[in-house]
């Protein structure tokens, strides 16, 4: 019986030594940690919507921490009225609930894997890990460009049978998870046709693309479309543009369709519509003196006025104004056009009645063509006047880079805070002057023009910096995407979610004056972190800019024309294969060495915080950052003062030490139990083995 209570005391007092977590890798703290309470919503999806043309794919599958939804589209000539769309939801194991609501339009077909519980909302069943819903969407919608405008100003998107362009609808999804999921998006046509994932033509095309800084912009140019530009010529606007642009919300890819223009579009000559897709018309012209091609793809810089209400009332006409000034000034600086045409563009307003209204007042306008008119005067106007008080150091690109980079609903007060920031308090009260009030400005002259705009300015080179990268204040690999999928030529990173990312960002005044440099850090075309400062012609310096990803997924990282793929990965990324400590006894105080053998866990590049574990707590961490099916070793080295046997845990593998000749009394002794722990230990063994003796 002695012997009985011996062996089972030893069992409990090994098991209570076991610390909290030693299951599975953790993070080094709380914001990488599970979500538990009610569902979390997620519209739409928080990591990068990708993109692809009809047949490709995107994300890779396999991923125990990411949400694949995919998307496919099929047309109908035969019911114009409508297309079909087939959404699938790729659970991971990590979601244990899902729900999925649907477009208000949305007209269910079939489901597998959910079940209805509202009109549009459909829950997962856990039958299944790939979830299926097909509806059709009506094709045709009129209105001004916004999704559920009106019926009047002609079509927006349209199905005319032999061919369609329309928008992809979008779904909200809500989820419960055991750890950190992030979500992936993909859309495909099924069929003749492209797609950029949210705007989508069915029918024969012919793709151009044109590789810009690590991007692509991409020209479709449907078979039933009559283009009146070339199709080099346009991608060399679109390209120009983009390097002129420096306002930050750079995409991978920008997608624009030369739509027919033998259709009533109205009034339109384009539509910018989602994250970064376009239609223009096909008889659009480069030397018109604000380019629709242009004009759409500043829309597609514009990241604080991507959905409905990013905007304040009073801020409304910016979004249009900016567009069609910078049209027109990017149209000119190319040489285009002249400043003829030029100044005959913002010239519309000074005539009434545009010129009467009060843009940060809507009732006042007459018609909506007041944001186009005055409002490209006005936006022209304090970019002359900020680039006259700083001589040319700052102009309206500065202010239109501080919108991009702000969260929530851009006001009034947002944009006239980010003037002064610019230009001071006088240039802010010219915009107060035109915004506010019923004056209008007036076009200036060509002298004017090239005292303002034709100063020498500084030029600076952005790059990402030759020193380490650090994750969690720690030196971390990065390496080549083609030792990956000898495609891409980016260096990529992999990095546990929820740890901070700080990256070394190089900047060189590569210009003949002085002048004031700003520094940016954008992921997924959002500037997460800024940097302002003023250098000398020839000098450089170097900043580390920070970032801290909150879910898992893929996102693309830019500093100036550089980027790196950053993929952000749960602690389950990495498997624990083995666990080792050597040697396996010593004297008290003596040091041993435990080693776990880390692997990839799937397909993708795997990373975490490797936690070593003893009953104190955590004795050492590793940063762990793996290519697809690599394996690699980490080593802590450990003491342990006192006798006894000790548990060293790793992942879900653990490894005992024996300090000391005595284990058997050395179990009283062991760190962090005194006489409570082993009175409750022996109290729960004795009561066991009375209840077996009854």
């Amino acid at each position: 019986m002695k012997s009985r209570f011996a062996a089972l005391l030893v069992v409990v007092l090994l098991v209570a030594s076991l610390p909290a977590g030693v299951a599975a890798l953790e993070p080094a703290r709380a914001a990488g940690s599970a979500t538990t309470g009610g569902l979390d919503s997620r519209a739409g999806g928080t990591a990068p919507s990708i993109g692809t043309t009809a047949g490709s794919t995107v994300g890779s599958g396999g991923s125990e921490d990411v949400l694949h939804r995919t998307t496919v589209l099929r047309h109908r000539p035969a019911d114009p009225d409508a297309f079909e769309v087939e959404t699938t939801v790729h659970v991971p194991d990590p979601v244990t609930e899902l729900e999925i609501e649907l477009d208000p339009d949305a007209t269910v077909e079939s489901t597998a894997g959910f079940e209805r519980t509202g009109d549009r909302t459909f829950e997962w069943t856990g039958g299944t890990d790939a979830p299926t819903v097909r509806y059709a969407m009506p094709a045709d919608r009129r209105g001004d460009g916004e999704q559920g405008a009106g019926s009047a100003g002609g079509y927006t998107f349209v199905d005319t049978g032999d061919w369609g362009v329309v928008a992809v609808p979008d779904v909200s999804l809500s989820l419960r998870r055991t750890e950190p999921v992030g979500i992936e998006r993909s859309v495909t046509v099924d069929g003749p046709g492209a797609t950029g994932g949210d705007i989508a033509f069915f029918g024969a095309v012919r793709e151009y693309e044109r590789a810009v800084d690590g991007g692509t912009i991409k020209l479709v140019v449907p078979d039933a479309a009559s283009l009146e530009e070339s199709p080099d010529a346009i991608l060399a606007a679109l390209a120009d543009a983009r390097g002129r642009l420096a306002v930050g919300a750079r995409t991978d890819e920008v997608f624009v369709v030369a739509v027919p223009s033998d259709v009533d579009w109205g009034q339109k000559r384009g539509i910018q519509y989602g994250r970064s897709d376009a239609w223009v018309v096909d008889d659009a012209t480069l030397d018109e003196p604000n380019p629709v091609w242009l004009h759409e793809y500043v829309h597609v810089r514009q990241r604080f006025s991507n959905a409905d209400g990013d905007t304040a009332p009073e801020t409304s006409w910016l979004v249009e104004g900016q567009a069609d000034y910078y049209a027109g000034l990017l149209a000119l600086e190319s040489g285009a056009t002249d400043f003829a045409d030029f100044s005959r563009l913002l010239e519309r307003g000074e005539e009434s009645p545009d010129a009467d209204a009060v843009l940060a007042d809507r009732s006042t306008w007459e018609n909506r063509e007041t944001m186009y008119t005055k409002g490209a005067l006005v936006a022209g106007e304090i970019d002359r006047q900020l680039r006259l008080a700083t001589d040319g150091d700052r102009t309206l690109e500065d202010v239109f880079r501080a919108l991009n980079a702000g969260e929530g609903t851009v006001t009034e007060d947002d944009f006239l805070e980010a003037i002064e920031e610019a230009g001071g308090p006088t240039v802010r009260a010219v915009a107060e002057r035109y915004t506010r009030t019923d004056e209008s400005p007036e076009m200036w002259s060509r002298s004017q023009h090239e005292a303002a705009f034709e100063q020498p300015v500084a030029d600076f080179a952005y790059g990402i910096g030759a020193e380490p990268l650090e994750v969690a204040g720690r030196e971390w690999p990065r390496w080549n995407a083609t030792e990956i999928d000898g495609t891409r030529v980016h260096d990529v990173i992999a990095v546990p979610a929820g740890e901070s990312v700080s990256i070394p960002v190089a900047v060189e005044n590569v210009g003949e004056r002085e002048g004031t440099y700003d520094a940016t850090l954008d992921v997924d075309g959002r500037v997460v972190a800024h940097r302002r400062g003023r250098l000398a012609p020839d000098e450089g310096t170097t900043h580390r800019l920070s970032w801290t990803p909150s879910e898992p997924g893929e996102y693309t990282v830019r500093v100036g024309a550089e980027r790196l793929t950053a993929v952000v990965r749960s602690p389950a990324s990495a498997t624990v294969a083995d666990l080792q400590v050597a040697p396996d006894s010593v004297d008290p105080g003596e040091p041993v060495t435990a080693t776990a053998t880390i692997a990839a866990d799937d397909d993708r590049p795997a990373a975490a915080v490797v936690a070593f574990r003893t009953v104190d707590g955590i004795a050492a961490e590793r940063s762990v950052a793996l290519r697809p099916g690599e394996t690699t070793t980490v080593e802590a080295p450990l003491r342990f003062d006192e006798r006894g046997r000790y548990e060293i845990g790793v992942g879900d593998r653990t490894a005992t030490v024996s300090v000391g000749a005595d284990p058997a009394a050395a179990l009283e002794e062991v760190p962090g139990f005194g006489l409570s722990a082993a009175a409750i230990a022996v109290a729960i063994a004795l009561s066991i083995l009375v209840a077996r003796r009854r």
